[in-house]
């Protein structure tokens, strides 16, 4: 199958790549850089110019494509709304230039909060519309089930692990190395699942090969580790104490990604493990933490 990758340059990204390549498929990439198309191509990968914003590029990608894998996000915390309606577009497009074709669309969206408390599973349904977190991307492009195309959500947990991980998790440990502390936000029972690297890109190979359409796949290893016990470790490795920070300080102190570590966000894969065949079998998040990747 020719896959077209965006964000085939990224965290996740790089890991999806050399997973599709070695498993007999062809991939072409979307760089928007230099620096990001010689990346795609020490991989093996074809390169297509492009970006988020240059919908030609992303609808001459599909096009030309078996199956599409929309990654790349637009990680502009200060101004996540900007980004929500440029992922909104970006789906737009791909999905409509996929219409009736019964290709594949699968793009990345995350785990939600459905109800204080509750673990989100496969059959939950997130919020639409333009004003909803990440543009309302999966309800849009979900829809487009009944216009034969094969749209899956692939909803990675908040922490994507690994060695060379710059994602939630690095940022905390960045946090706590200026600051000297490694905090939770009040009792640091709320949850964040996770998943390693290796495993979210062997996942999202098997859903790319037989995600039903218009179906949600939880990349989720562990349901949900207390923030307390993530702080705690990162306190560990890095040799800082661990405080509880008040949640009406917690903007203050951890920057933009107060808001999202004061979230319980824990979610089951066991849907999606018992439908594609699943197992994880790479390193826990704490088990990463131990080893050292963090306080690089």
């Amino acid at each position: 199958m020719k896959v077209f990758v965006t964000g085939a340059s990224g965290w996740i990204g790089s890991a999806v790549v050399p997973e599709l390549l070695a498993a007999g498929h062809q991939v072409v990439g979307l760089a928007r850089s230099d620096a990001s198309a010689a990346a795609v191509e020490r991989q093996g990968a074809e390169v297509l110019r492009g970006s988020l914003d240059d919908l030609a590029s992303l609808a001459k990608g599909a096009a030309e494509a078996d199956g599409v894998i929309h990654l790349a996000f637009n990680h502009d915390f200060s101004d996540y709304a900007g980004a929500g309606r440029t992922e909104r577009a970006a789906l737009t497009t791909l999905a409509s230039t996929l219409e009736g074709s019964g290709r594949p669309l699968l793009f990345a969206a995350g785990t939600a909060v459905v109800a204080p408390g509750q673990v989100i599973t496969e059959s939950d349904r997130t919020q639409g519309g333009a004003d909803s977190p990440r543009g309302g991307g999966e309800a849009l492009a979900l829809g487009y089930a009944d216009r034969g195309v094969r749209p899956v959500s692939l909803r990675f947990a908040p922490t994507v692990h690994g060695e060379g991980d710059h994602g939630f998790v690095g940022t905390l440990a960045a946090v706590a190395r200026q600051t000297g502390v490694a905090g939770y936000i009040g009792d640091g029972t709320h949850r964040w699942s996770a998943v390693h690297v290796r495993d979210a890109a062997r996942l999202v190979r098997l859903a790319l090969e037989g995600g039903a359409a218009g179906s949600a796949v939880h990349v989720v290893a562990e349901e949900g580790v207390e923030t307390r016990v993530v702080a705690e470790a990162i306190g560990h490795a890095l040799g800082v104490p661990s405080p509880s920070v008040a949640p009406e300080d917690a903007e203050a102190h951890f920057g933009w990604i107060g808001r999202f570590f004061a979230l319980d966000l824990p979610a089951s894969s066991a849907l999606t493990q018992q439908s594609l065949g699943w197992t994880p079998t790479g390193p826990t998040l704490l088990e990463d933490l131990a080893a050292g990747y963090y306080t690089r």
